[in-house]
Formats: structure tokens, C-alpha cells, sequence
């Protein structure tokens, strides 16, 4: 009895996630912000994408050790310091959306 009710539930389908809504609400970057990613409003989403294309274009990942970022000219005003995490990242971009 127990053995079939625990290949009943492995066999169903896991649903589907929607995405929250709140991640996809367009967000209006800051000044400093959006000297990187563009003024428009966009969604936290694409926040996070557009900043990552520029450390990427930019090569601002540290060679030593990928998770952290170096700040340049556009990114020390966002980011208070000159190099951060990329966990602190995320945390510190919320600062200037609104």
C-alpha cells in the first residue's frame, strides 16, 4: 500500500511555477542607474540581465575571483565602494530602482 502511493507521487508532473508579478512590475532606475542600463522603466528581471551585459562588455569581473565586480566610474556611484560581490550586487541595484 505505502510502496503505491510513493510511485503515484513520483510519477505526477511537478506544476509549472508562474513568475511573480512583482519581478516583472516595470521599475524606474535612478540617475546613476541608468547611465548604465538605459532610463526606460524595465522589469527587476532585466535590471539584473543589462548590468550583468555591462561588467561583462566591460571586463569588471575580478580575474582572481569571478564572483566579485570592480566598480568603474559608471558603477562606484550605484555600488558605494569599489568592488562588491555579486550576491551584494543584486541588493545594492534595489537601491535605485523605484
Amino acid at each position: 500500500m505505502a510502496t503505491a502511493k510513493k510511485t503515484a507521487a513520483k510519477t505526477a508532473a511537478p506544476a509549472k511555477r508562474a513568475p511573480s508579478a512583482a519581478f516583472m512590475k516595470p521599475m524606474t532606475p535612478s540617475a546613476d542607474l541608468a547611465a548604465v542600463i538605459g532610463s526606460t522603466p524595465v522589469p527587476r528581471t532585466e535590471v539584473t540581465k543589462k548590468v550583468w551585459d555591462y561588467i561583462k562588455a566591460n571586463n569588471l569581473q575580478d580575474a582572481a575571483n569571478k564572483r566579485n565586480i570592480n566598480a568603474d566610474a559608471k558603477l562606484k556611484p550605484i555600488f558605494g565602494k569599489d568592488q562588491v560581490t555579486m550576491f551584494e550586487m543584486t541588493k545594492l541595484i534595489s537601491a535605485h530602482l523605484s
